[in-house]
């Protein structure tokens, strides 16, 4: 898939779950989601290349314009749409399935703060497709929220929310079947 039409998706998925996006063009030159989506292919991609230190000074960048902080290191899917994203935080090893929207001030950080373990390929929050993440909620650790879940605005989540369920509260509890 060309970056094009990458780029091309992310912009009809902020069409089609903001109310406030008019048009494709306004969504181009206005939304913070679409371009660090867009900074972060080019750094991921630098990332996974060993261009670390280019991969990280294009990230920084990003979150300087955008206010949306994700590692390059982070795998995220197609689709995903980061609403008001400011304060928005994805870690290293965190992933993000596809048709996912996050709202701002989100974290999927590690559990452990000065945990120095590189070599560990999950510190991060791996999160499923079809998941939407509330504003203010903080998803810790390496824990995994199944595909179609619900994690309300505000909520700690350090442990798995299965498939479905919706997760509320601090810590977050799961109600199954209520996504």
């Amino acid at each position: 898939m060309t970056p094009r039409t990458r780029l091309g998706e992310d912009i009809q998925a902020t069409l089609q779950r903001d109310p406030a996006a008019r048009n494709a063009v306004e969504v181009f030159f206005t939304s913070p989601g679409v371009k660090a989506l867009f900074w972060h292919r080019v750094s991921h991609k630098l990332w996974n290349s060993g261009w670390k230190l280019l991969a990280r000074m294009i990230a920084t960048r990003s979150r300087r314009i955008t206010g949306i902080e994700i590692h390059p290191g982070a795998t995220l899917g197609r689709r995903l749409v980061i609403d008001h994203g400011m304060g928005v935080v994805i870690g290293e090893t965190a992933s993000v399935g596809d048709d996912c929207l996050i709202y701002h001030s989100v974290t999927l950080g590690g559990k452990r703060p000065g945990d120095r373990d590189h070599s560990s390929t999950s510190r991060h929050p791996k999160v499923g497709s079809g998941v939407t993440i509330g504003a203010g909620a903080l998803l810790l650790g390496d824990i995994t929220v199944g595909d179609g879940a619900r994690v309300a605005a505000a909520a700690v989540v350090t442990k798995d929310v299965p498939a479905g369920a919706l997760a509320v509260g601090i810590p977050a509890e799961n109600l199954p079947g209520k996504a």
